[in-house]
């Protein structure tokens, strides 16, 4: 019983848990940056004449916040002095749109200037979807690779809600307004309704990957239909270009983009950490809040 409360009450505990964890922690981070960032600033100015003229974007985690990433792809589209993109992935997916989102500003991006997309990690789902138009994909030989398919989860709390004595009261206008809902099992024609929408978006995400990495869409069942690649698997497949490492991608990159000297663009480090713990803690949060069509 009190595991099942734990968990109904889960989205709130992971928040104190992250306020409690890491407040004081970024409270102390932020006064150091501010007290040293004054003189960090000019000694990178003056060790750091040249211009970048490549970038590394970095697509990590659960893929539902995606406004940090979107500003990274715009920023490098609109700098002309940016010749080329690294895009870093090491995430298992994530929601439908957001995915979709990052898919179509990379083959946007990869008309006006290369980009290589590197697993790092895992690249896989909705990850994948966003990495399938750049010029190249090259894994790391232990990657993760593919688990194209779309998925649509929910939580039955009826059990649990009639222990605790609690009931819903609904007013609604369509029949089907109700699909998805946590309150009960599903009915059957609910469950019809959620499956159309599912093979519709799996449809998609079958064509998308087929025309750009040059395959059959009736051959989906190989390379698609939710399998899980080594990285070796996935390019026997065709979902990838290499299986090698970060430094043969960065090479690869820079020969792509035509730069005699490479020089990458900084990072702002204490920003990434931010970014990266807040992210971290948005993503557990709606993860466990809200049953959503996903491509994990």
């Amino acid at each position: 019983m009190f595991e099942m409360i734990k968990k109904l009450f889960y989205p709130i505990i992971a928040i104190l848990d992250f306020i409690t964890k890491y407040f004081k922690t970024i409270v102390f981070l932020t006064i150091i940056y501010f007290v040293v960032s004054s003189s960090d600033d000019s000694a990178l100015n003056n060790s750091n004449q040249e211009q970048a003229n490549l970038q590394k974007i970095e697509l990590m985690g659960p893929i539902l916040n995606i406004e940090k990433v979107m500003e990274d792809i715009y920023e490098a589209k609109r700098n002309k002095n940016i010749k080329g993109v690294l895009l870093i992935v090491n995430s298992p997916g994530g929601a439908v749109a957001p995915s979709v989102e990052l898919a179509y500003a990379i083959k946007e991006l990869a008309q006006i200037k290369p980009v290589v997309a590197y697993a790092s990690g895992v690249m896989a789902s909705g990850s994948y979807y966003a990495s399938i138009w750049a010029n190249k994909i090259i894994a790391n030989p232990g990657a993760m690779i593919g688990s194209i398919g779309v998925i649509f989860q929910g939580t039955n709390l009826e059990e649990l809600m009639e222990k605790i004595g609690v009931k819903t009261q609904t007013v609604k206008a369509g029949r089907y307004k109700e699909s998805g809902t946590p309150t009960r099992e599903w009915a059957s024609y609910e469950k019809e309704e959620l499956e159309k929408v599912i093979k519709d978006t799996y449809s998609m995400f079958v064509s998308d990957v087929a025309n750009a990495r040059k395959l059959k869409v009736e051959d989906h069942e190989i390379y698609a239909d939710a399998h899980i690649f080594t990285s070796g698997q996935a390019k026997k497949v065709g979902l990838v270009d290499e299986v090698t490492t970060l430094t043969y991608a960065k090479e690869e990159i820079e020969k792509l983009s035509g730069v005699d000297k490479a020089v990458w663009k900084k990072e702002d480090k204490f920003e990434k950490f931010i970014d990266k713990i807040i992210n971290e803690a948005v993503s557990n949060f709606s993860v466990n809040l809200f049953g959503s069509l996903k491509a994990y």
